[in-house]
């Protein structure tokens, strides 16, 4: 059996999601972006099991590992698979990196057909997962996407005290995992930061989509991290960068900004229009997934601080599970609207509520809106009163300690 390293940090928000679907038929599928810490949750998955079932029959691949350079095909992967199978209990099957293997879907559909094996598997690909494992197992299967470290977690694994000057370095560094093995030194954490973009780009965006204009892609990238929070489309990126005398077509440009969400770079956040309760088919925010990377990109400056808030508000109401959406109440923008089961929540975020014209901007917008769903204002000023008209102010470092359950809104 495959040696695992020890669990120093356990990530039980993850867990807890994944655990009713534990030693079912459905295939377990864990997304993110490289790095983001997705093996170590298998590492953690594994240990439950064997903390429950002493002689548990686990079955592990890890396509980043060179033991298993050989396995590259559907039938290599199911062939080594099979021999390992028994037949009289559970089979607890997991495969890392899963995207690196031509045609894994073959396999996992077959190996799913028998109730004994219970599947875990992760990709750095959405656009892979959804579509092709959709076709292939219908409805048995279940996705989980894994994030950066959320603020809670990234005190924890750094033993950090939640104050102002550890929510910095959260802003600054962003939540990769494997910053516990660095100081928080810039030039030491950045030029991990870079290293690790960079195999993001190279092989989850320039050879998976066979890029060539990988100078456009870098301007692209550096445009969306320089205008983290602004409305855009294809058409209008194209004409800005047509007047930075690149010149790019409209297509292009959404293919290579599908391609960088799909690698987990950004997050692509819709308008949704609040009174006609529908989707807006152009025009959409984009978000990064990670503040470091971002920071690596565009640079640390104080004039981004807005920017930056509202990313991290973005990545933390994801986090919590809400499916969100940037509102639409003409001619007001309200800047999340936020689903979660039953639920809805909205969101503003504001650097500072001091000015009177601010307060009412961000608080009217919200009063606005004619239902009883929760409301919000997230700033980064901690002296503004509690609430305003029956609308919650929230300081930043409050809204990230917190899940966002109804009864702490």
């Amino acid at each position: 059996m495959a040696k695992f390293p020890s669990i120093l940090h356990h990530r039980d928000t993850y867990i807890e999601r994944i655990k009713p679907f534990m030693r079912t038929p459905i295939v377990k599928v864990m997304i993110g972006h490289r790095r983001v810490g997705k093996s170590f949750i298998l590492f953690q998955l594994i240990e439950l099991i064997k903390k429950e079932e002493e002689n548990a029959n686990i079955i592990y691949i890890n396509k980043e590992d060179i033991e298993f350079e050989d396995i590259v095909s559907y039938r290599e992967l199911h062939d080594y698979i099979s021999k390992r199978l028994v037949g009289d209990r559970k089979n607890y099957i997991f495969v890392d990196e899963i995207q690196e293997i031509a045609d894994f879907k073959v396999a996992i559909r077959s190996l799913a057909l028998d109730d004994n094996n219970d599947i875990y598997i992760t990709g750095s690909n959405s656009e892979m997962f959804s579509s092709d494992l959709a076709n292939e197992l219908g409805g048995r299967y279940v996705e989980f996407r894994i994030y950066s470290l959320s603020y809670l977690e990234f005190l924890s694994f750094h033993k950090l005290p939640n104050d102002d000057d550890s929510l910095e370095k959260y802003f600054h560094f962003g939540g990769l995992p494997y910053l516990i093995h660095l100081p928080l030194n810039e030039a030491v954490i950045m030029e991990y930061i870079r290293s690790v973009y960079s195999t993001i780009i190279l092989r989850d965006v320039v050879e998976r989509k066979k890029i060539r204009n990988t100078a456009f892609l870098e301007q692209l990238i550096r445009f969306l991290a320089n205008n983290i929070g602004s409305l855009f489309s294809s058409n209008s990126i194209s004409d800005f960068l047509k007047s930075q005398k690149v010149n790019i077509s409209p297509n292009q440009v959404s293919e290579y900004a599908d391609s960088l969400a799909e690698a987990f770079v950004v997050h692509r956040i819709g308008r949704y229009d609040i009174v006609g309760k529908k989707l807006f088919e152009r025009g959409e925010k984009y978000f990064f997934e990670n503040m470091g990377i971002r920071n690596a990109v565009a640079g640390y400056k104080p004039q981004d601080r807005a920017k930056r808030l509202e990313n991290v508000v973005c990545n933390h109401l994801l986090f919590c599970g809400y499916d969100v959406k940037v509102g639409t109440l003409s001619p007001e923008e309200i800047d999340f609207v936020c689903t979660r089961g039953g639920e809805t929540l909205y969101v503003q975020v504001a650097i500072e509520l001091s000015n009177p014209e601010t307060i009412t901007r961000e608080f009217g917008n919200l009063l606005k809106i004619r239902d009883n769903y929760p409301k919000i204002v997230v700033s980064g000023e901690r002296s503004f009163e509690n609430s305003y008209e029956g609308i919650e102010h929230i300081y930043i470092r409050d809204f990230l300690s917190s899940t966002l359950t109804p009864k702490m809104l």
